[in-house]
């Protein structure tokens, strides 16, 4: 078995939606990826795993460029988004994260109403102009998100006045109004309470029926819960991916095996 690439048949029939192809990065003279190839399945949440410093948030900002934003880092390899390399020269880094979308660990409601929220992506990504179209986008994403029937009533309240599991969810609802294929989940609960953070999972198995994610968490019973498969990183290597079942069930690299076990990391 290639615990790299294909892990058992639950992949075949399933295309990769973002691949990674020897991908290495630097923040400088330091490596903090070597070497990664790994296939991300289409309409399925894939969580990373791994010891603080193990380079998983790294490789979840390589899906969108974010590390861009840092001076002094180099990425070899590719990264593939349906085939195509985010990136080739003339990708354009801005369209790219509206199509792979990103939400933080700390939630970061932008200081203006729960509408204009959901509305800034539509109104200035989008360019939405009609106040019914725009009611309705923001309706559609509140509901997909688990907080319409929270919010309907007080939309014109500050998004800052939100819980912090009420905040997370108005975040995710923002990034789904301009429309991503890719939703990057970068520790999405760990500032949550556990009611809040079950709300997070059960809006995230919701909407795998229309997005791929990718969330790196600590978390490890959350990847058992809500993950369907899972990649183990150590020291910027990918050890090992496999459905989240076989990882926690039979690993099949001892690395694997200790950390989940609790004996390192």
């Amino acid at each position: 078995m290639n615990s790299l690439l294909e892990p058992e048949t639950e992949l075949a029939g399933l295309p990769p939606k973002i691949s990674a192809r020897g991908l290495s990065f630097f923040y400088g003279k330091s490596q903090a990826l070597r070497d990664v190839n790994l296939n991300i399945p289409a309409n399925r949440i894939t969580a990373l795993i791994g010891p603080s410093g193990c380079g998983k948030s790294t490789f979840l900002r390589c899906l969108n460029r974010m590390n861009d934003l840092i001076d002094g880092t180099r990425l070899e390899g590719e990264v593939l988004l349906d085939g195509q390399n985010i990136y080739a020269p003339g990708v354009d880094p801005v369209e790219l994260r509206q199509t792979v979308g990103m939400v933080f660990q700390k939630p970061n409601p932008f200081p203006m109403t729960i509408y204009e929220n959901v509305a800034y992506g539509p109104k200035h990504v989008l360019g939405v102009r009609r106040k019914d179209e725009m009611d309705a986008i923001v309706q559609k994403c509140l509901e997909k998100a688990y907080l319409w029937n929270e919010v309907k009533d007080k939309l014109r309240d500050n998004g800052m006045s939100l819980s912090g599991g009420q905040q997370q969810r108005l975040c995710i609802a923002r990034t789904i109004a301009v429309n991503p294929k890719v939703i990057l989940m970068d520790e999405p609960c760990s500032a949550l309470d556990p009611i809040a953070t079950q709300r997070v999972e059960d809006l995230m198995l919701e909407l795998r029926r229309d997005f791929t994610i990718v969330i790196v968490t600590h978390n490890m019973q959350q990847a058992q819960r809500a993950s369907d498969f899972t990649g183990f990183f150590m020291l910027g290597r990918l050890v090992e991916f496999n459905t989240t079942q076989n990882i926690f069930l039979v690993p099949q690299m001892k690395e694997t095996e200790d950390y989940i076990s609790g004996r390192f990391g």
